[in-house]
């Protein structure tokens, strides 16, 4: 029942850091605008890519998401969106549809979501309604469990992780596997327990496939060029799904709000689209941008600015395989970021990150010093995108385009909304098939 008043909280409670909150069984929160103000209450995520605005800001009287930007007035009308620069006009659908009213009355603020005729009553003598847990999107939601994700090859573990003779149990897809490695060295042959379609070794990884793949395997030319020195990061496991960390890993618009303390460019939020090339498996695009590049060595020194051009190659393969090319325009050096996903349980995704450095044509190899400051900086970013993606809270990747609203700026995360789609159908098609 939603045409009532309920009481969410009491006044004191409320500042300008916003509250969760519930209502009618749907999800709020509740916030000043300005230090003292009235009272505002919104829907409890944000539409662009549901994150959840307890987790936003007020900034210059208006909410903010804290993954990109986007600004809210007290009406829940978007009045900015980054991305679009600053003459860029929001689309109608990235308003907030607000509850019907909100008072403070008694010590308490009530919320009516709908239209009542009930006046607010006199006196609450209850605890207030807590918010609920944020409803999941509407539509379908590609999530770590998906059946057409049995028909894939998976990273499970580095190659180190497995030694000669031994064995290694991994987590994949809800279930438990144990592999192990025959003979004395590092070639020995790999099985797995249960029985998989297949067990192989290939770029420094150990991948298994469940049933028959059907996915298209993500090269990475670099791993055999003698210019490019290779670092890995530890492991890192992210308490979400695969398809909302890889939306991430292709998104350019959340580094000034997510990345802000470290490769952020705060003013430099405007974002000019690039083109996607269909490739088969996937897609790839090219663009150039102005970000910050602390490990440059020149900057240290006065060589070259901080903030330096660059130009990003991003290839993608599904399910949970992504390249990105740097080329620092400005230095030579490129740095190439290999991102692949083990969707281990609903719940649960095992993230492994390799770099591939250069320093640039006819310099020498980077040291090993660089390249653990490059590691060490990598290790930040990975760091502030699983907290990003701990908040935010969801079952999967919404693959339906009416379940979030999107910009220009969001042609990669389409892109890879319309990959999985065509993943998901050929999954089929092999399930019907066997």
């Amino acid at each position: 029942m939603t045409t009532a008043w309920y009481p969410v909280a009491r006044t004191a409670e409320v500042g300008t850091t916003p509250v969760p909150v519930g209502a009618g069984g749907q999800a709020y929160v509740v916030v000043r605008l300005r230090p003292g103000g009235e009272v505002s209450a919104f829907p409890a995520r944000c539409p662009h890519r549901l994150v959840p605005l307890a987790a936003g800001a007020v900034v210059e009287g208006r909410l903010q998401c804290p993954a990109h930007g986007w600004r809210f007035d007290q009406e829940g009308r978007c009045v900015d969106i980054p991305s679009l620069g600053p003459h860029g006009t929001p689309p109608p659908r990235a308003d907030l549809p607000t509850p019907w009213a909100v008072e403070e009355r008694h010590g308490w603020v009530w919320l009516a979501p709908e239209r009542t005729a009930t006046p607010v009553p006199t006196r609450a003598s209850a605890e207030p309604e807590r918010a609920p847990a944020p409803p999941d999107p509407d539509g379908a939601a590609f999530d770590n469990l998906d059946p057409s994700l049995e028909h894939a090859w998976h990273p499970v573990a580095l190659s180190r992780e497995l030694r000669p003779g031994g064995w290694l149990q991994v987590r994949l897809l809800g279930r438990n596997w144990t592999l192990r490695r025959d003979g004395r060295n590092e070639g020995g042959a790999l099985t797995a327990d249960p029985p998989a379609f297949g067990v192989r070794e290939r770029l420094g990884v150990l991948w298994l496939a469940p049933t028959e793949p059907a996915d298209v395997p993500l090269e990475l030319p670099e791993a055999g060029d003698r210019r490019f020195v290779i670092g890995w990061l530890p492991p890192e496991r992210s308490p979400g799904p695969a398809g909302p960390l890889a939306d991430t890993f292709l998104d350019a618009t959340h580094g000034p709000f997510v990345h802000a303390s470290t490769i952020g460019a705060p003013d430099r939020s405007e974002f000019d689209p690039a083109p996607v090339t269909t490739e088969p498996g996937g897609f790839s695009s090219v663009r150039e941008q102005w970000c910050d590049n602390p490990v440059d060595p020149e900057v240290a020194t006065g060589g070259r600015p901080l903030r330096q051009r660059r130009r990003t190659t991003y290839t993608y393969r599904a399910p949970f395989q992504l390249r990105l090319r740097q080329e620092f325009l400005d230095s030579g050096a490129t740095t190439t970021i290999l991102y692949l996903l083990q969707p281990e349980d609903f719940d649960s995704t095992r993230i492994y990150v390799c770099l591939l450095l250069s320093s640039g044509p006819g310099l020498p190899l980077p040291a090993p010093a660089d390249v653990a400051d490059q590691v060490a900086l990598q290790r930040q970013i990975l760091e502030e995108d699983v907290r990003s993606q701990a908040a935010l809270a969801v079952t999967g990747l919404p693959l339906d385009l009416r379940d979030e609203v999107h910009v220009p700026a969001d042609r990669l995360g389409v892109a890879l909304r319309q990959a999985l789609c065509d993943f998901m159908a050929v999954g089929r098609r092999h399930q019907a098939a066997a």
